[in-house]
């Protein structure tokens, strides 16, 4: 076997140890469909993991290509010390490590909100972009039934959202694997420290500083009273935004947004605060005179999103123009992501333009 073989379908249901071994067994002695059959219930998984530590969809799946290459190449090797899984997250976090250490992304190429005109002074102001793009909801299924170890603090909507992803990206690469290793997937200090190749102490202080910078960095939110996905109430929220964002109402979106709402563009590092500030960047820059809009709902890191298209009034053609990720609280919004970046839109299953 030269590669691995095409992707199947997520969910990983529990397998008797017998046949695991059966796998790996023939596996080891070069069976291709066996080897599939060991790693591809953790497909998924893992590309959701390489998402988290990388913020991008489409490096998470190249590094997850590589894992499991790497995966081909050395199960002679496996001693079974640990669980497939585990091992599996090894190799994954590492290559993860390896690939922010070579600055393998290559930030530089991912485009930034370009409008023409300058933008508006920002209530804040990064001192690095964040390299960050939204992840389609459709590729979260099944990911649920992978249930945490003990050690777990985030539940999985919670440790998707945007919000937590972009706390992550103020880590340094190790702390972040450290805490997604240890606060998301539950994996205790020791195995941390056996999957890093360090120690525990290294482990226990790397957490601590993760942790400190986190809770510095997240905003205090009540989960609590977000609508449910799909539910009549999340659905008049977002009606009622939409149809004030394609009508170029600024004062009408404005009147759906929180007091402390955030406006933020990654990579861009400037960040607009509450009403006033995020509506002045909208009569300015987003819903300008000559701009307006049509949004088509889906959904990102377990909330409301809308693929966006400008309208050109040359055209019946609409010119595809990012996406907008909501967070809510109550019956407003309380975080307005834009991505710049119309190569996202495939992996919600939406077209490049539309005819109006």
């Amino acid at each position: 076997m030269r590669g691995i073989p095409p992707a199947g379908h997520a969910g990983a249901p529990d397998r008797a140890p017998r046949q695991v071994d059966d796998l790996l067994g023939r596996a080891r002695a070069g069976d291709g469909e066996a080897f599939r059959g060991l790693v591809e219930p953790y497909r998924r998984e893992l590309q959701v993991h390489c998402y988290r530590i990388l913020g991008s969809v489409q490096d998470a799946e190249d590094l997850v290509q590589e894992t499991l290459l790497a995966a081909w190449r050395g199960i002679g090797g496996f001693e079974e010390r640990a669980s497939v899984r585990t091992w599996l997250y090894r190799i994954a976090t590492n290559r993860c490590l390896n690939a922010l250490r070579a600055n393998e992304r290559r930030p530089h190429e991912r485009p930034a909100c370009r409008s023409g005109v300058p933008l508006p002074e920002p209530s804040r102001r990064r001192s690095e972009p964040s390299w960050l793009e939204p992840y389609p909801d459709v590729l979260l299924e099944g990911i649920a039934d992978s249930a945490p170890g003990p050690e777990a603090r985030y539940e999985v909507n919670e440790s998707v959202s945007l919000a937590f992803l972009a706390a992550l990206q103020q880590l340094p690469p190790r702390q972040r694997a450290v805490l997604v290793l240890r606060d998301v997937l539950g994996y205790r200090a020791a195995e941390v420290a056996d999957l890093l190749d360090t120690t525990e102490d290294a482990v226990t202080s790397a957490l601590k500083r993760a942790r400190a910078v986190l809770t510095r960095e997240l905003p205090v939110a009540d989960r609590e009273s977000a609508p449910l996905p799909g539910s009549p109430r999340e659905r008049r929220v977002l009606d009622r935004f939409a149809r004030a964002f394609e009508a170029g109402d600024v004062e009408a979106v404005v009147a759906v947004l929180t007091d402390d709402a955030w406006l933020t563009m990654p990579p861009t590092p400037l960040e607009y605060q509450g009403p006033g500030a995020i509506g002045h960047f909208l009569r300015v820059i987003e819903l300008r005179e000559d701009h307006r809009y049509s949004l088509i709902p889906t959904r990102a890191n377990g909330q409301p999103a809308f693929g966006c298209y400008l309208r050109d009034p040359r055209t019946p053609v609409l010119r595809a123009h990012g996406v907008l990720v909501l967070a809510l609280e109550g019956d407003r919004v309380s975080a307005m992501t834009r991505f710049a970046d119309n190569s996202l839109l495939p992996s919600f299953g939406l077209p490049r333009s539309l005819r109006g």
